[in-house]
């Protein structure tokens, strides 16, 4: 492909992606509920390292 061309459907193409992120930025969104995620997100940490933790070594019985 000619460079010349190629750099013509390079701007084309930036020229379309910006109008994309313009429109996307225009979209109301929903209020972030952070503050359930991170209480959950740091539950499940906590229970993963729970579960994660070797059990106490017990001494061997000699009977």
């Amino acid at each position: 492909m000619h460079p010349d061309i190629h750099l013509t459907l390079h701007h084309h193409r930036a020229a379309e992606l910006h109008q994309e992120a313009a429109a996307y930025t225009r979209l109301p969104h929903p209020a972030p509920r952070r503050h359930l995620r991170t209480r959950l997100g740091w539950t499940m940490v906590e229970l993963g390292l729970r579960l994660a933790q070797q059990p106490p070594a017990r001494s061997a019985r000699i009977a």
